[in-house]
């Protein structure tokens, strides 16, 4: 089984005051005026070729493990990083060089400290003057940033926001397999709540990991039904000091430590995640993890009222009343093409044959496993690569032979690993002025989760004050009484456009407004889900 695409590690670094380290377009300067994650706060992580730091291995305060590897730090300008001799610091360097080169070594509270490789000082907030001379001009309300400390304070820590979609799924390297919820069914009544690395493929509701920032700078890993991994294995309803782990990065791979210095690790043949008995000061093969983007996943109803289902053959017929993982189908939407391709659970994709049928026959996607998608309202209708519609036969058969598309050519589609919805567009995330109040804000640092329920191919979608999304006018609030349906158009790789009741799409601006109002799908109209 082939590795999942390792996601690419962007974060942002935050002072103890709650300062982001930002880029500036004006002059590629750098300074800590940023409130919030956003596109100038978020910096790429490129590990360059291992070296040695000779005043770490001299005893520094850096940390205890003295063999490390040098980073650059990229901004959202295709910049690096870098410190010169007398400790100012910019972004402007299109080719990494010397003074771009940092280690970084992570704290026992999850933050780093970054260190100069060429210099042997260390990245934080200064005074207002460095050696040579006067430090550049910052904004008014910045603090002072240079590289020039010797040693570490809480000045030079920084903590590490990261800066993607918290809802991922979860890749243990050492075991091949991915992370699932395990519950007590009747079927295996003997079953624990635990968190599995035994899955080839993230399957269904249970292979969705939340990945929670915690403000300290640690994290939480959440289960798909928003219990929290403690560091025993144990799943439990509220934070503690167990919950909270650091994230270290190693070859671009993430490893999680708890409090106490032991690494989350897949353990015994079940593979439970679990801290290890004894503190590391490096982690195990099935201490380390990918993150791979949660591509959603649909049961798919046809005209005759029957799911399409791969149960009985290999042919995707409409022919099951009964949902299993043999009913549901993973929508993996390429990249540059926005094309569809249909993943069933034992890794095989629909494709077209010869005879003009749809059959769930390959393991590799090739041209004829792209379908296009047309969104109608609560139910699609899907072309194939021949140019025609794929439609549903009276047996039940679908096959890709219709010029138009009636009621035999239309899908209803049910979301079926979205339970819990989290939303960041262009400007941030999706939040509530605060945890009760009706105002949505489209531009925060922080999420607030919303909680899907599917009502005939639409959704309503409802906040933490259990109200639920309608329209104020053109606004998009949180004051509906009664479920309100929104429609789900995924449209983009990870991403899906939300059209509301006046059948206009709901967008996010720069200044936070959540609004029902644009006409087309646009980079403001986009969400990542």
């Amino acid at each position: 089984m082939a590795a999942p695409e390792l996601l690419n590690v962007h974060f942002g670094l935050v002072t103890e005051s709650g300062r982001y380290l930002t880029a500036e377009p004006f002059g590629f300067t750098v300074n800590v005026a940023g409130q919030s994650l956003k596109r100038k706060q978020v910096w790429a992580l490129q590990e360059e070729a291992a070296a040695t730091c000779p005043e770490a291995a001299a005893g520094g305060q850096a940390g205890a493990d003295a063999a490390t590897t040098p980073v650059l730090l990229r901004s959202h300008l295709g910049r690096f990083l870098s410190a010169d001799k007398n400790g100012r610091v910019s972004a402007d360097c299109d080719k990494p060089g010397p003074e771009c080169r940092f280690f970084v070594f992570p704290q026992a509270d999850g933050r780093w400290a970054l260190q100069s490789e060429r210099y042997g000082r260390y990245l934080g907030l200064g005074c207002a003057s460095v050696a040579g001379g006067l430090a550049p001009q910052t904004p008014s309300d910045s603090e002072p940033l240079e590289c020039w400390a010797q040693t570490l304070s809480s000045n030079e820590l920084w903590a590490v926001h990261l800066a993607m979609h918290p809802q991922v799924s979860m890749y243990c390297v050492g075991r091949k397999r991915y992370v699932r919820l395990s519950t007590p069914t009747p079927a295996t009544p003997a079953a624990r709540d635990e968190l599995l690395a035994d899955s080839a493929i993230p399957w269904g509701v249970d292979s969705l990991v939340v990945l929670e920032f915690n403000p300290g700078g640690a994290y939480s890993l959440k289960a798909c039904d928003a219990r929290l991994l403690r560091s025993d294995g144990v799943l439990v309803n509220e934070a503690e000091p167990g919950t909270a782990y650091v994230i270290e990065f190693k070859g671009g791979r993430l490893a999680f430590r708890d409090h106490q210095g032991h690494y989350l690790g897949a353990m015994g043949p079940a593979g439970v995640l679990r801290a290890g008995r004894k503190p590391s000061t490096r982690p195990g093969k099935d201490d380390l993890f990918m993150l791979e983007d949660s591509q959603p996943q649909f049961v798919l109803l046809a005209c005759n009222g029957r799911m399409l289902s791969v149960r009985q053959t290999m042919d995707v017929s409409a022919n099951q009343d009964e949902e299993t993982d043999t009913e549901t189908f993973q929508m993996e939407i390429d990249r540059g093409s926005s094309r569809v391709a249909f993943r069933t659970c034992g890794s095989h994709y629909w494709a077209l044959v010869n005879n003009g049928s749809i059959q769930a026959s390959t393991s590799d996607k090739g041209d004829s496993c792209f379908f296009d998608i047309e969104w109608r309202g609560k139910q699609i209708a899907v072309k194939a690569q021949n140019g025609k519609y794929v439609t549903t036969k009276k047996n039940g058969r679908l096959s890709a032979s219709s010029d138009t598309v009636g009621e035999a050519e239309l899908f209803m589609l049910r979301l079926v690993n979205r339970p819990i919805l989290v939303l960041r567009g262009e400007h941030g995330f999706m939040n509530a002025h605060r945890g009760d109040a009706p105002t949505l804000h489209a531009n925060r640092s922080s999420y607030q989760t919303f909680r899907l329920h599917y009502r005939n191919g639409a959704y309503a979608i409802q906040g933490q004050n259990q109200r639920y999304w309608a329209l104020s006018g053109l606004d998009v609030a949180l004051c509906g009484d009664e479920p309100t349906d929104f429609y789900l158009e995924f449209v983009g790789y990870s991403r899906v456009a939300l059209r509301a009741p006046n059948g206009r799409l709901v967008r996010g601006d720069q200044a936070g407004g959540v609004r029902a109002d644009a006409d087309s799908v646009d980079s403001e109209s986009l969400w990542e889900y």
